[in-house]
């Protein structure tokens, strides 16, 4: 990853609202970020943090309605996703941003051969006849480690196991050389011994084809080995985002080094009884006027309850939202 590369993608201010029989749910408030060129970004906190819906937001992959991006630009080689004409849009998504879902069966269209689904965005977007698209499937399924690859385009999608359904997922991803590859919990649903192969495959296509990737989890054990920044998610907000040595050297928010207390050990003498983080996560029904994780932190202040933190920096690369300082066990200065 160059040092001060312009970023691939460029998030600023990004919120998306759910509208449902109960009133706005407040999915994504007030989210930026940006990518580097070849950068790996993971993104991590618990189910309903807001991680996919931001992913999502920025490819307009939601239905509208119930969903509805209210604000925000997220500019792309130049183009703002958010608010580029549809057709535009469809070039690139699939084109130059690929997507992975969490769910490879799902995903698949099961009437539909493997060779049929890689190949047709490849005629799609690259203008390749028959023969030529054919020829780069094979290539596709070869690379992501699928064997036989030839014979196999003519296999659906019930006719893979659970991981090379996944392999053939990335290759569809990978198929027009995209520049960020966004992958929301892709291994989640596999074993650990093919959640480790697609991590192996993922980190060796990176280096190959020199892509960003933007990695969707909520195992901090995953993004230790593969991430360059992390980005921790809560209440629909960015509440802390560092380079993945200083995250787990020096977290600066409760939510995050309470994250890193549920890991178990892998030295030493193991815990009787795992961490866990007490109470539930918000019920988002008004946009954050206050802190939201205030009521499960043992540190929160007055000040918390009024006021919904900003991200302060503070270190290279280092931001986190929270008005409590490690460092001194008293607020911080801001």
């Amino acid at each position: 990853m160059p040092d001060g590369a312009l970023p691939v993608l460029d998030v600023r201010g990004l919120k998306t609202v759910f509208r449902t029989r109960g009133g706005e749910v407040h999915a994504v408030n007030s989210v930026s970020f940006d990518l580097k060129p070849g950068e790996l970004l993971g993104v991590v906190g618990e189910s309903g943090s807001g991680k996919s819906v931001t992913m999502m937001s920025l490819i307009r992959l939601l239905p509208s309605p119930p969903a509805d991006v209210r604000e925000g630009t997220a500019v792309f080689d130049g183009t703002d996703l958010l608010n580029c004409p549809d057709k535009q849009l469809r070039d690139i998504r699939g084109g130059k941003i690929g997507f992975i879902f969490q769910d490879p069966m799902t995903s698949l269209n099961p009437v539909f051969t493997v060779g049929f689904q890689i190949t047709e965005p490849l005629r799609r977007h690259l203008g390749m006849n028959k023969t030529e698209a054919r020829k780069r499937a094979v290539e596709l399924l070869e690379l992501v480690g699928i064997p036989d690859a030839r014979r196999r385009l003519g296999d659906y999608p019930h006719q893979f196991s659970g991981g090379m359904r996944q392999r053939v997922m990335i290759a569809i991803a990978l198929a027009c050389d995209p520049k960020v590859l966004i992958a929301d919990e892709p291994t989640t649903a596999l074993d650990v011994t093919i959640q480790a192969q697609i991590l192996e495959l993922v980190k060796d296509l990176r280096q190959k084809l020199g892509m960003a990737i933007v990695w969707i989890t909520h195992d901090l054990g995953v993004v230790a080995g593969i991430a360059d920044r992390v980005m921790v998610m809560y209440g629909g907000q960015i509440v802390e985002l560092a380079p993945v040595k200083e995250l787990f050297r020096n977290p600066q928010h409760p939510y995050t080094r309470a994250l890193l207390k549920t890991v178990p050990g892998v030295m030493g003498e193991r815990p009787e009884k795992l961490n866990v983080i007490e109470g539930q996560p918000p019920i988002l029904m008004a946009p954050p006027t206050a802190c939201a994780f205030r009521d499960r932190c043992a540190q929160a202040m007055d000040r918390c309850g009024r006021e919904n933190p900003q991200r302060y920096q503070i270190g290279s690369g280092h931001d986190v939202a929270c008005f409590w300082d490690p460092a001194t066990g008293g607020p911080r200065d801001a």
